[in-house]
This record gives structure tokens, sequence and C-alpha cells, in this order.
């Protein structure tokens, strides 16, 4: 390998490009801007468990006493710092609340890390589907009176896991939810990794913390300036006694499973640093004037057509409790553009890189590292382009889809999926040609890595026709070994 082919010179020069980072992580590069300008070089402060420095999966003094101040910021009784991203968190949590065999009650749009949560601990899965905003093709949120409708129906569920914000913002009723699910016993977890910052500003959403779930799970390195890989765990006792719906001591033995047992201290250092830098910018007011600035542009763009903002109106619709503001999301529909042609024409002819593309709509990723000159530049290009458009009903050839997950019939747990690969059980077919079928394969888009087929299930016309919608929008699709094929059980 050359090295101007090195990752590292890759890297070096896709940053010097210009292109403004709409997208994570959270701290967007902006090492000279004076959020980070203090955080010393990476290879300067790399270390292992010497004398003085703790140990991550036994604290006793630094990491402990940084982890409980972390929790009273947060308002948590018990915060981890998490090193291998917030899906070892959601595995610790399913692991501390759950036996094998049992019955989860998830959301259909979690992240797939929840499905892996399944395989690994052999549940069977009950899921609650989230509403959708028809008008623009996005998930809203998941109804408590369905949660309760489910709770109702299996009485065997030991624990409920839902996300909220989803990867697009939509933030559900976590108290309404939290009521529910207590009233039968049981854990409430929330998969909040999209949403660490809501504990800085009156502006953004109530966290799911405040609102009664009992472990909450954050991704710092998504809205955070904190590097990649980088999340806590806060567990919340919300007993009527005083107590906690967890195992906490559960909660710690799993993490030692999940996380590694080299942490990084560059990584633990980052959490620490970008917590405090957030709690300092909340007591100066500069996350209010964020929160402004933000309103301000979103202000404009809500003038928009036919591009369309999601906007906080939504409120009160499609199970939608709250809208975090720090995302904007812009629907394609009835524009004449795809998804990935408004994400194109931003990166080529305005150097503005998105966070994610969907048939239907782009997002934008702000955090507090964002500097105004690259918030008006994001302002100016989505008017523009705005301005030039007529409204349209679709894209000539494309399949306008509602945002809807298919509802599948669950033929197999996802574990006795996995070991029927493993068995040898698998032929491999034309996805396209898999309607009926079982599969033995997930099928995604990521982001958001919502599985549209999950192991176990078979396969529906919807899901093919949701897949072929992906293809012609030019996305991939991701879970699936070999392009265009799909693992099925041969023996059905």
């Amino acid at each position: 390998m050359k090295q101007e082919e090195l990752l590292r010179e890759r890297l070096k020069r896709y940053s010097a490009s210009g292109t403004a980072a709409f997208h994570m992580p959270g701290h967007k590069r902006q090492m000279e801007c004076g959020l980070l300008r203090d955080f010393p070089n990476p290879f300067s402060i790399d270390i292992t468990e010497i004398d003085g420095f703790d140990n991550l999966h036994h604290p006793e003094g630094i990491l402990k006493d940084s982890m409980e101040w972390a929790a009273g910021v947060y308002g948590a009784d018990h915060t981890y710092y998490l090193v291998n991203g917030s899906s070892c968190g959601i595995l610790s949590a399913i692991g501390a609340v759950m036996h094998p065999g049992e019955t989860l009650l998830v959301s259909r749009n979690c992240h797939k890390s929840v499905y892996h949560g399944l395989i690994l601990n052999s549940l069977k899965p009950e899921y609650v589907y989230p509403q959708i905003i028809e008008k623009l093709g996005i998930q809203g949120g998941i109804k408590p009176e369905d949660v309760e409708k489910k709770l109702k129906e299996h009485p065997e569920i030991r624990s409920v896991l839902i996300v909220s914000p989803t990867y697009d913002g939509v933030v559900s009723d976590i108290r309404g939810i939290a009521d529910v699910v207590h009233a039968r016993g049981i854990p409430l977890i929330v998969d909040e990794a999209h949403g660490a910052h809501f504990a800085y500003g009156d502006a953004f959403p109530k966290s799911a913390l405040e609102l009664g779930a009992d472990a909450v799970i954050q991704s710092v390195h998504k809205t955070l300036p904190s590097l990649t890989q980088t999340a806590l765990l806060h567990v919340k006792n919300n007993r009527p006694d005083g107590g906690c719906y967890l195992d906490v001591k559960k909660v710690e033995r799993y993490l030692q499973i999940y996380q590694s047992s080299s942490p990084s201290y560059v990584l633990m250092a980052s959490i620490e640093n970008s917590i405090f830098l957030m709690d300092q910018y909340r007591k100066e007011g500069k996350v209010a004037e964020f929160e402004a600035a933000l309103l301000k542009i979103r202000k404009k763009l809500g003038k928009m057509k036919p591009l369309l903002l999601v906007e906080r109106d939504l409120r009160g619709t499609a199970g939608i409790f709250d809208v975090d503001i720090s995302k904007i999301v812009v629907s394609v529909r009835g524009s004449g553009l795809t998804g990935e042609m408004l994400s194109q024409i931003l990166r080529d002819k305005y150097h503005l890189e998105m966070e994610m593309t969907g048939g239907t709509y782009v997002l934008a990723m702000t955090t507090v590292a964002d500097t105004q000159e690259g918030l008006d530049r994001l302002k100016a290009a989505l008017l523009e382009i705005d301005g030039q458009l007529e409204a349209k009903t679709a894209v000539s050839g494309s399949i306008e889809i509602s945002g809807e997950l298919p509802r599948l019939e669950q033929y197999f747990i996802p574990q006795e999926a996995a070991d029927r690969e493993e068995d040898g059980e698998a032929e491999e077919i034309p996805w396209k040609e898999s309607e009926g079928h079982i599969s033995l394969e997930y099928a995604y888009l990521y982001p958001p890595g919502s599985p549209v087929i999950v192991p176990g299930e078979r396969i529906s016309r919807e899901a093919v026709e949701l897949l072929c919608y992906y293809e012609t929008q030019n996305l991939q699709i991701e879970g699936i070994q070999t392009e265009g094929k799909i693992k099925v059980w041969k023996h059905e």
C-alpha cells in the first residue's frame, strides 16, 4: 500500500476539503474553535491500567469518582462509561433483565444491537410498532396504549425496550410508557443513543431518565463533543420503595462481558471531557445560544415548499410526544427528488455532508460544535434548492412508500434461525424471489440500522417491495452477506 492510500491520509484529505460535517461525531472536528482546544494529543495520554489511574471493570478511585459525578450531572443513580459504543450498553441491559427463553417487548424500529441481544440471550421478541407520519413517509412514536395492549395480550413479557428519540429525532411519551410498564412491575429500557444532549438545554426534549425509564443508553459521540465509540449507560431507582427494577450487579457483570478488557483511557477521557464541557456550556448560556440559533434557522426552513421540514407542530400526532430540534430532517416527498438526489446535490454543489439519506428524506445532525458559518451554509443551500423546485408527485419510475415497517410472521425466534444457518440448513436465493420463505439473515439500511427483515421471519411481499424501493433509491441494503441474495431455511 502506498502512503497516500493509507486511511489516515484519506481522513486528512477529507478533513481539509472544506466540507461541512452535518454528521457524527458530535465534536465536528472543531479542534481549534475553543471547544476542544485543551484536549491533548491522543497518543500522549494513551495508557493502560497503571498505578493511580483505576480500572474501569473494578473502579475504586478516579474512574469511580468520575462516573458518580456524571451520574449527578444526568440525574441518574448509577452511570457507566462505555467504550464499546451504545451497543454494549444495550446488550448489558438486556442481559441484566432477561433469562433465556423469556419474552422481551421491543419497538420494531430498534437498532440492530437489540436484535443481537435477542440472539445472544435466546429471547422471544414481541413487537410494538411506531406510528407513521404519512405525509412525510417518516416513522412517528410508540403510543403508551399500544404498549399496554401488548402487555395485556402477552403477560409473559418480562421487560420492555424502546428507542426514543429515533434516528430522526422523534420522541415517544416515555412517562406514559413507564407508568404502564411499572404497573406490571417490570423494567423499561430506553435506547436514547441520540439524546445525550437532552439534559443540557430547555428547548430540547426531556431525557427518558427524567420521565421514568429504568435504564437509559446514550451515545455521547453522536450529539456531544466526544470521540467515536463513546457512550453512557444510566440506571435509575424507580421502584416505589426506592429500589431499582434492574439488578445493578448484573448490569455491571454484563458490562465486563461486553466491554473490552483493555478500555481506552483516551475514550474515557473524551467521555468525561464532553460532559464537563456541556455542563460548563449550559452554565455559561452557550447551549441556550445554540438552541436560539437552531430555532432561528428552523423558522426560515419551515417556510420551504415543496421541501418540508419535520417540525415540532407534529407533537400530539402519530404517537409523537416531542421532536428534537437539533435534527434537521427534510422530507423530499412532493419535490420530484429522492433523498439520495438531495443528499448528492448538497454534497457536490454545496460541500455539505449529511448524516443520513432515507428514501424520502435527508437528515442533518447538528451539535454545539457546529459553527454559525456551517449552519448558515446549510440554511442557504436548502432554501436555494427549494426555490428551484416545483411541486411534483414523485420521481418518474420511483415507488412511493409510507415509511411503515412490514409486519412479518415470526416462524422461529432469532436464535433458532441463527442455529439453523450454522447447522447448514440455509440456501441462498435472490431476495427478489424470497417471498414466503423463512429468512436466516437480516435486511436493513444503515443508518438507522432498524431491520426490515429479522432472522426467523417469513418474508412478505411488502418486505420485498420495500427492499426494491431502497434499491431504486440507490440505498445500500445491509445485513445480507451476498449482494442480491438472502439466506433462507431450506427445509420448510
